[in-house]
């Protein structure tokens, strides 16, 4: 076993309500406590000086100077397995450089992209596929994700994005494209067990709710978790993009928002109406390159009124819900040992500075992942 502390402060992110607001006053706030690791789980956690007591054969890591403890972040929705650059924000270009890609060259970009968010705090990520354009290019985006996993220690969760836009090289109409998808990819992905995940695109360039329906309609009936993502005309005249799952539970994507320069997702009031939301960077490299997702929810937290406790839920416990994971986002004993530090005695300092104040140290499943002084 291993113990680990004292922690300043420690916000384990439990006892808090999956749907509207949250308070500050809400958050569980722990002090000069410890974390005891047996292999990649938490076994307990509780005030560090006891724990030293009572497990003194336990190899101890005693921290020096102020830290908080955070669970490890949880991006709900990024496309990160992609050819070539998106800097002429073409995807055409982007479908293209993707295909003429190997799978092994996808997988190994994709652990390098995944590694950069391990690095600001990310222990669990999902990652989408859709640049295939084709049931062949689909299934090597697929099977590349999967791959990657080999080459990182953060958890990828990969999903089918199965239907994001009419290919130009498909000359038929839509709905036939979306039931060629379904038809041989779905049935592939099932056999070969690449996920149980899927996704699909509502939007001005992607497809109608209506073309998807009976898509949507075999997928749930084959087992796939769903989850669609929407672009929704928002009072301003402007646009905002979210990702809405089975469960209810809403993404807000914003990169993707700061990326386009469009307006966020509704948070404030989606959380006022009793809503459940997430928050996503979408990191892509046509509409969200950016790919920080602590400074993109701070940013979102200043534009929508949100607090600390808001923000910080959504990128982890509630994070974990939207994606159905019940083993992290809380810091619990039998939960995987997947926490963050930051170098302050005060939480808030988190997301004060919008994202400039990063992670000093990640563990991924009781593992030292990155520690920025080495």
């Amino acid at each position: 076993m291993k113990l680990i502390g004292p922690f300043k402060q420690l916000l384990p992110m439990t006892g808090l309500p999956m749907n509207g607001p949250i308070f500050d006053e809400q958050l569980v706030v722990l002090k000069d406590v410890g974390i005891l690791i047996d292999n990649e789980i938490i076994a307990a956690i509780g005030n560090f000086e006891e724990l030293k007591t009572l497990y003194h054969t336990a190899d101890i890591h005693i921290l020096q100077g102020d830290h908080t403890c955070l669970p490890g972040f949880i991006d709900t929705s990024t496309q990160l397995c992609f050819g070539g650059s998106g800097a002429n924000k073409n995807e055409c270009e982007i479908v293209e450089d993707t295909r003429n890609t190997t799978k092994e060259a996808l997988a190994k970009k994709t652990a390098k992209l995944v590694n950069r968010h391990l690095k600001n705090g990310t222990t669990t990520i999902a990652v989408k596929s859709g640049f295939g354009h084709s049931v062949d290019e689909e299934l090597k985006i697929i099977r590349a994700i999967n791959d990657s996993q080999h080459q990182t220690l953060v958890d990828i969760l990969a999903i089918c994005n199965i239907a994001k836009r009419n290919p130009k090289d498909f000359t038929a109409k839509a709905s036939s494209y979306v039931e060629t998808i379904c038809a041989k990819l779905l049935p592939i992905i099932k056999e070969e067990n690449l996920t149980n995940r899927i996704s699909v695109n509502v939007t001005n360039l992607g497809f109608s709710i209506t073309e998807l329906q009976s898509c949507l309609k075999k997928a749930e009936t084959m087992g796939f978790q769903i989850s669609i993502v929407e672009n929704v005309a928002a009072k301003s005249g402007n646009n905002f993009s979210f990702h809405k799952d089975e469960y209810g539970f809403i993404s807000a994507l914003a990169g993707t928002s700061i990326g386009l320069g469009k307006a966020f997702a509704p948070a404030r009031k989606i959380l006022d109406n009793g809503g459940s939301l997430a928050i996503a960077s979408d990191h892509n490299p046509i509409t969200a390159p950016m790919g920080d997702l602590l400074t993109q929810a701070s940013i979102l937290c200043t534009y929508e009124n949100l607090t600390n406790a808001e923000i910080l839920a959504a990128i982890t416990k509630r994070a974990a819900t939207a994606l159905n994971l019940n083993n992290c986002g809380e810091l619990v004993a039998g939960n995987l040992a997947d926490f963050i530090l930051f170098h302050t005695n005060n939480y808030k300092d988190i997301i004060y500075n919008q994202g400039s104040f990063k992670p000093c140290v990640v563990f991924k499943k009781g593992k030292v992942a990155f520690n920025k002084h080495k």
